[in-house]
């Protein structure tokens, strides 16, 4: 086993950043492998969380609101714990204790879930899951960009989607395999959950662990220069760049506050509640910051991360664009598939039927299919980036993906819908890869964790929007027709890939 440690730190002269240093293949993987089991944490709850709630009782039109816990979680921890992973320094390194903090608090959680016996105790079990998740997110990401050379990080992220999408093959075909090849009971009496669903979630916790073990266990982060925290910006000589992050935050404090003060007394969804609470609290970080700068503080904690988020730079800003027509649709998709299917191509709308079940496990099937087409494609993505630019291939990898989603909706035989996730997959693989080469290419090394977290917020706002307006959409102007709601997550692809070609190229 002692072979396995080779991540050992580079001699001087060859760091990540110097063009002679080149990590051993086995390192790239074994850094990687913790995605694996994260991804089937992901491939578990967006395959099968609807198929709890209704199962519990939860009608199809609160399902968006149910599903909020994952955007919330992620728009508050992903920013802190890159934040604090950034400025950490203990002799375990920056990322590792993280990693692994988070990823023993998931498959606790995984072993909750599936157990739940309400539906009230089914959305407390999904927050602690996404929360925990969220938590080994980022530094698995920030590994990447820590330890490999730029020539080496695409190749990185490609290999993190291989395992992204193993993981997820797994984890959706688990509940079918287990039904199919095992014996096991998929289905259950009115209101409890189907054996083969709760061993799913036990399988999952147990490759989690190991996942995560073995990347913490035999990867060696590359030391601090120093041993001491990155410094953070001085305060600037002029006021004019308080000014300018006073200003940028004043709008979404007072906008947030509004919309918030507007939500409570009105009594409007508890959703845009919490976008107000969220936008609010983004901007008062942004004030903090350009008050204590004003007054010559050179740390600012974690109220560094507004002044960050003001200073993102522009390839962040339009990749926001394309985030949030892109996870509005992804969101879309992982709620509304499984009844979706199961109406349009099985006839059944009970949860507790058989054919109900069989569509769920159906749709566990194709999204196995689409990831594993993303864990194959994005070994190819870093040959198709390098011939016509990574903006061109994320804009090509989108437009497939806007054809697959159409899929779903205009092929009428259910044994074809994999042809629909083979687009939908080819997008997964862009999706996962690409936006995540394109901000480390465009933020300081010493910010990487903090851009990552915020680059989070981008891809949970547009979920947020989703679980405030798809549910009245789909119940009210679509007719209670879940299929509709992926006709639409067509279209928001298609402009998604569009948006894709204005990101600016990084300057040389």
């Amino acid at each position: 086993m002692q072979d396995l440690h080779i991540a050992d730190p580079p001699q001087r002269g060859h760091t990540p950043e110097s063009s002679e240093y080149r990590a051993p293949n086995l390192h790239i993987w074994t850094m990687c492998f913790a995605l694996f089991g994260i991804q089937i944490v992901w491939g578990l709850q967006n395959a099968n969380t609807s198929r709890i709630f209704q199962a519990l009782g939860a009608d199809v039109a609160a399902l968006p609101a149910l599903w909020i816990a994952g955007p919330i979680t992620g728009l508050i921890v992903q920013p802190i714990v890159g934040h604090l992973s950034d400025h950490s320094r203990s002799r375990f390194g920056k990322r590792r204790p993280f990693l692994l903090a988070g990823g023993l608090l998931t498959a606790l959680a995984l072993l909750v879930m599936p157990n739940a016996t309400t539906l009230w105790t089914a959305i407390a079990a999904l927050w602690l899951l996404t929360a925990s998740i969220n938590i080994t997110m980022d530094p698995s990401r920030a590994l990447v960009a820590d330890n490999l050379p730029p020539a080496q990080r695409a190749r990185g992220y490609a290999v993190q989607v291989f395992f992204i999408g193993t993981g997820a093959v797994f984890a959706s075909a688990l509940p079918w395999m287990l039904v199919n090849w095992f014996g096991v009971a998929g289905t259950a009496a009115p209101g409890a959950l189907p054996p083969a669903l709760r061993y799913a979630f036990y399988i999952g916790s147990a490759c989690l662990v190991v996942s995560v073990l073995w990347t913490v266990t035999f990867t060696r982060e590359r030391p601090a220069t120093g041993g001491a925290a990155p410094a953070e910006r001085p305060a600037p000589a002029t006021t004019g760049p308080i000014v300018r992050l006073s200003a940028g935050g004043r709008t979404p404090a007072i906008g947030g506050a509004a919309l918030l003060l507007a939500a409570l007394l009105l009594r409007w969804q508890w959703e845009v509640v919490v976008l107000a609470a969220a936008t609010a609290l983004i901007g008062l970080a942004q004030l903090a910051a350009g008050r204590r700068r004003a007054r010559g503080d050179a740390s600012l904690g974690l109220f560094q991360i507004g002044e960050d988020f003001v200073r993102m730079p522009a390839a962040l800003r339009r990749l926001a664009v394309v985030q949030f027509f892109t996870w509005f649709a992804l969101f879309a998709m992982w709620i509304y598939a499984t009844p979706a299917i199961a109406r349009s191509h099985f006839g059944a709308a009970d949860p507790a039927s058989a054919a109900y079940n069989a569509a769920a496990d159906w749709v566990g099937i194709l999204f196995a299919t689409y990831n594993g087409v993303a864990a194959l494609g994005a070994l190819a993505l870093p040959t198709l980036s390098a011939r016509i630019g990574e903006r061109r291939a994320y804009a090509a990898c989108l437009w497939c993906g806007a054809a697959g989603m159409a899929g779903f909706v205009l092929i009428s035989d259910p044994g074809l819908l994999w042809l629909a996730a083979v687009g939908v997959g080819l997008a997964w693989a862009a999706i996962l890869s690409l936006p995540y080469a394109i901000i480390v290419g465009a933020v300081p090394p010493a910010k990487v964790g903090v851009y990552l977290g915020i680059h989070n917020i981008f891809l949970v706002i547009p979920q947020l929007v989703a679980a405030i307006g798809l549910g009245p959409l789909v119940a009210g102007p679509m007719g209670g027709a879940p299929a509709m709601a992926l006709a639409i997550a067509a279209e928001l692809l298609g402009v998604a890939a569009l948006a894709a070609l204005l990101i600016p190229r990084p300057q040389p």
